[in-house]
């Protein structure tokens, strides 16, 4: 089911084919259909999905955090089209100041067009441009492989496995510094 923005929205970050916004109350339904959908969620939890209630805490959850860290897995939408790609963005990490853990959720239907790649590029130059980041932390579920291949890909390196506690399973765990400025 492909879920379009109805509303006008404030965009804040732009790529060729990306445009990014914040959740807001009226996208509900919108995160309804990403963190709904269980081939979304499989690698998320334990228990292989998230239910409506759980769907409704995350989406609760991410504008809190946007209210009190100035950052959220941001909704992203196709510019020709205004459809949910997904979401792509950053949390708090640890205690340590400006690190952010990246993390990407794509609805199904965008799977395999480098969405994923595209998006995590934006957050990842945002996160190291705009908000002074000194390094991103990622983690997946040890049975993603397309998660690993696309951290690798932008340039992350592995750095250990670490237990998660809503999976019951070690994540491994990789890290990306800060380019150096020349």
């Amino acid at each position: 089911m492909k879920e379009t923005h109805q509303m006008e929205r404030n965009t804040f970050l732009e790529t060729d084919r990306l445009e990014f916004a914040t959740w807001t109350e009226e996208d509900r339904p919108l995160a309804s259909a990403l963190w709904g959908d269980p081939e979304v969620t499989k690698w998320m939890n334990n228990k292989g999905f998230l239910n409506e209630d759980e769907v409704e805490a995350r989406h609760t959850q991410e504008m809190k955090r946007q209210q009190e860290e100035n950052v959220q897995y941001w909704p992203m939408f196709e510019k020709e089209t205004g459809v949910l790609v997904g979401c792509c963005g950053l949390q708090p990490h640890s205690s340590e100041e400006n690190v952010y853990a990246l993390g990407v959720h794509l609805t199904r239907d965008h799977w395999g067009q480098g969405y994923a790649t595209e998006a995590a590029q934006a957050v990842i130059q945002y996160a190291f441009e705009e908000l002074d980041t000194k390094s991103l932390v990622a983690e997946h579920h040890p049975e993603n492989e397309a998660c690993r291949q696309l951290l690798l890909k932008l340039g992350f390196s592995y750095v250990s496995d670490e237990l998660v506690e809503q999976t019951g399973k070690r994540h491994p765990s990789y890290l990306l510094q800060r380019p150096s400025q020349k």
